[in-house]
């Protein structure tokens, strides 16, 4: 099969032959139609997690079952299905309750073993963790749902509790972030959205925010906020800004970026007693990230953490998906094929997308 592979750490990528996965005990293989560009795939691209080389990245995807491992009960050749990126062992405490998200024993593709930037993907323990994709749902909607879609539902809705009326603060308007947008409006909450790029805050704004701030900038404007709903600030005044703008701070806060910057901005954007979720990840760079745990204290916030979601939770959601309640497949920008997913990889972290791009291995 064609495969993006990573030989080394932090340098570029190729798309090259590879052999063919062999579905696993209680696992499937899976012919991928769609999978996701990721940050999290640029984290292990830059050696921010624990990889074995040579790895094939991709973790976000959806296709149809090509082949079957023994003593799979519920999947057959030909099924249409997703998975979460997170995969439990389905023997665990965790996984019976429901809880694969925290599997002790997990696995994730693209990260614990070869992913989904290829034209076959092996998965495991298949009874628990696939999903079927309804045939109304595109395969490109279904693999969006793995990481980014599904973990700021998971996010918002069973962590943060987030009910109609409250305000959400979202730093970060990438594919997170963007998802939460919509997420929380269609729980009736009013949201601001923070991010680097006016494009993105546009994209923020056509999903139905509230209201959108720059966050190492202005806008164009004078300062004192635009005519389209944006507000021009910098980042040291936007938790200040978000105060304003909510009567004294956000219920919930939603870092979708992952820096010690996004974290403290979401947290200091809340009112006394908010609830602020950690989505992005923190990666010890230069140490562990500061946070300000002074004024979690002091006002008696809620920190939560927040690791994608399991396929038992993901029935709710994809109802809310087929009665257009929720619709995924607005918050996808492109579609590209292997040769140009290796040529984005490693330039992730630093792009400016207004929405989420997919791969599509059968395009080259």
């Amino acid at each position: 099969m064609r495969a993006v592979v990573m030989d080394r750490i932090g340098e570029p990528v190729a798309v090259r032959e590879v052999p063919d996965p062999v579905a696993p005990a209680g696992g499937v293989v899976v012919r991928v139609h769609a999978t996701g560009l990721c940050r999290s795939d640029w984290h292990a691209w830059a050696g921010h997690e624990e990889i074995a080389l040579p790895h094939v990245p991709g973790h976000e995807l959806a296709g149809v079952v090509a082949a079957v491992g023994a003593g799979v009960a519920r999947w057959a050749v030909g099924d249409r299905v997703t998975v979460p990126f997170v995969c439990g062992c389905g023997r665990c405490e965790e996984c019976r309750g429901g809880n694969a998200q925290v599997c002790p024993d997990q696995q994730q593709p693209g990260f614990t073993h070869w992913g989904s930037f290829a034209e076959l993907v092996a998965l495991h323990a298949a009874d628990t963790n696939l999903v079927a994709v309804p045939e109304g749902v595109s395969f490109e909607a279904a693999a969006s749902l793995g990481c980014r879609f599904a973990t700021a539902y998971r996010a918002l809705t069973r962590r943060a509790g987030v009910v109609s009326g409250e305000w959400v603060t979202v730093v970060g308007a990438g594919g997170v972030g963007l998802s939460a947008v919509m997420i929380a409006k269609a729980l009736g909450a009013r949201v601001v959205v923070v991010d680097r790029h006016q494009r993105a805050l546009d994209a923020a704004l056509a999903l139905g925010a509230d209201h959108v701030l720059l966050a190492d900038g202005t806008d164009g404007t004078d300062g004192a906020g635009g005519t389209d709903g944006t507000d021009g600030t910098d980042g040291a005044d936007v938790p200040t800004r978000v105060a304003a703008l909510t009567g004294g701070g956000a219920h919930v806060a939603l870092d979708a970026v992952g820096s010690e910057q996004t974290c403290a901005d979401a947290l200091l954007s809340l009112r006394r007693r908010g609830r602020h979720v950690q989505v992005g990840l923190l990666p010890p760079v230069a140490g562990h990230p500061r946070v300000p745990m002074a004024r979690v204290i002091a006002w008696e916030l809620d920190l939560l953490g927040s690791h994608g979601m399991a396929a038992a939770d993901y029935p709710a959601m994809l109802a809310l998906i087929e009665r257009g309640v929720l619709r995924p497949q607005r918050l996808i920008e492109r579609v590209v094929g292997l040769t140009e997913a290796a040529a984005l990889l490693p330039g992730v972290a630093d792009a400016s997308p207004a929405g989420m791009t997919m791969v599509d291995p059968r395009l080259g």
